[in-house]
């Protein structure tokens, strides 16, 4: 059977429902370019294949037995690892939960499980998902495969790297501050971070203290991803603010985009410094929505910078899952991850009540601007990927940036809980991958998806891929 490694999601189950190829031919396959990519990437941090085989060899024989093996029909994934898979260890990549092994499998993890799909391991991801690269103490640095002495971005670098290199279709991701769009926007994937509570994030230990959370997929195609969403999303009690399922098919909707959008576009969002060549591939990847027959209206508006708020809220949730946990194992955490929650620890009332208008003035503004505009367009990062082991950059082109201002676009719709999604936007002139950001109206993520593929379909991506040693 010839390699199936650059196959998306949904030609790969065409085959198999086909007879072309079986579930274990395909399983045989990715463990085989696992073997051969991963150690120049380290994107898996845990292989289960003995499990993977064996599930793979069920489906095929369900699949000769004439069941229906589901939608997804034995296909290979990968799961975060900040989310549980039984049997697996689920380390956050922190030393001390490195014997973590998860009783059960996540809300998501059991849809995709039902939906035929088969786990094969565990990406890589920072500690506690803390870091827009991907770098830990318990497994080290994941590289780009569009370069490696790059980074594939945060914190769902390992899926992100895994994918672009062809080892799977699809990974699982989280998105706290751009965690999904960060590496999609790094190696070329398309990565969609869904409305807040589309895909339920549990169950949990605690209840997410703020909504900033959205899980969402890393796929190549923006059709696998509307696949995936069909049979991830809708409501789980487990996650009190999940919401009720979509009521219709992301993936039979794709193509029905409306016509005639009035879109805004905001290359900086009034606070942001760009590098000139991702700028430059942003800018044509907005000209398509118009050659598309949509009206595009630059945004001369500033949007408020809402860092400091969402960034105590996102430490706030990550010390609410930790608590006691910073003390007893905060000298084998890193030190800036500790510092951080040391910091939402020390939080005022007044602080918080602050964060709160400022999350209300955002929703404010954003409110007003999707009242007059159907979609906002945003470059999804400042720069291409960095170096693998960091740290981000602290200038662009001579102008400093804080740390934040190295993912300028992503955290203000984390804050909000709109859905936003990255496409390739194209290379900059040193060969790596740039993203456009595409953020919808709160709970329209048919939208964005809709508006994603049409410029997929504009602008096909799907055939260039890195060669990885």
């Amino acid at each position: 059977m010839p390699s199936i490694s650059y196959t998306s999601a949904r030609e790969l189950i065409g085959l198999i429902t086909s007879g072309e190829v079986t579930p274990l031919e395909v399983m045989e396959d990715t463990l085989g370019r696992i073997e051969e990519a991963n150690p120049s990437l380290n994107a898996f941090v845990a292989i289960d294949a003995d499990r993977a085989l064996d599930e793979a060899r069920t489906v095929t024989e369900s699949l000769a037995a004439g069941k229906d093996p589901g939608p997804l029909a034995g296909l290979p994934i990968g799961v975060k690892d900040l989310e549980d898979v039984r049997g697996m260890v689920t380390s956050f990549g922190s030393v001390p939960f490195k014997n973590n092994v998860a009783a059960e499998d996540s809300v998501q993890v059991t849809r995709l499980k039902e939906a035929g799909a088969i786990v094969v391991g565990k990406t890589n991801t920072p500690e506690f998902g803390s870091t827009g690269f991907c770098k830990n103490r318990l497994f080290g640095t994941t590289r780009n495969p569009w370069n490696l002495e790059r980074t594939p971005g945060g914190s769902s670098g390992g899926s992100a790297a895994a994918v672009a290199a062809g080892m799977i279709p699809m990974a699982t991701g989280s998105d706290g501050g751009g965690s999904v769009r960060i590496p999609a926007s790094y190696t070329g994937c398309f990565g969609i971070k869904t409305s807040y509570g589309r895909i339920p994030m549990g169950p949990l230990p605690i209840l997410n203290m703020n909504p900033i959370v959205s899980l969402g997929p890393l796929t190549r195609t923006v059709g696998d991803a509307a696949l995936y969403l069909d049979c991830v999303a809708g409501y789980h009690p487990s996650v009190p603010d999940s919401l009720p399922p979509p009521g219709i098919s992301y993936l039979h909707s794709l193509d029905n985009i409306p016509r005639g959008l009035t879109i805004a576009f905001s290359p900086t969002l009034g606070y942001a410094t760009v590098q000139h060549d991702v700028m430059e591939r942003v800018e044509e990847a907005v000209r398509v929505f118009e050659e598309l027959g949509h009206t595009v209206v630059l945004l001369e508006e500033a949007m408020p910078n809402v860092v400091d708020a969402w960034s105590k809220l996102f430490s706030l949730n990550i010390y609410g899952t930790l608590n006691e946990n910073v003390e007893k194992y905060g000298s084998e955490m890193s030190r800036a991850l500790v510092a951080s929650l040391k910091e939402a620890r020390s939080l005022t009332l007044e602080q918080l009540i602050e964060a709160q208008r400022v999350r209300t003035e955002q929703n404010r503004i954003l409110w007003n601007l999707f009242e007059r505009f159907d979609l906002l367009l945003t470059p999804t990062m400042p720069t291409e990927a960095f170096a693998a082991a960091g740290p981000p950059p602290a200038e662009i082109e001579g102008h400093p940036i804080s740390i934040f201002d190295a993912v300028a676009f992503t955290y203000p719709f984390n804050l909000s809980g709109h859905p936003a999604a990255s496409v390739p936007a194209g290379f900059t002139e040193s060969g790596m991958p740039a993203g456009l950001q595409i953020i919808g109206p709160r709970y329209q993520d048919d939208l964005v998806l809709q508006a994603s593929r049409a410029y997929e379909k504009a602008r096909p991506w799907n055939g260039t891929w890195p060669a990885v040693p």
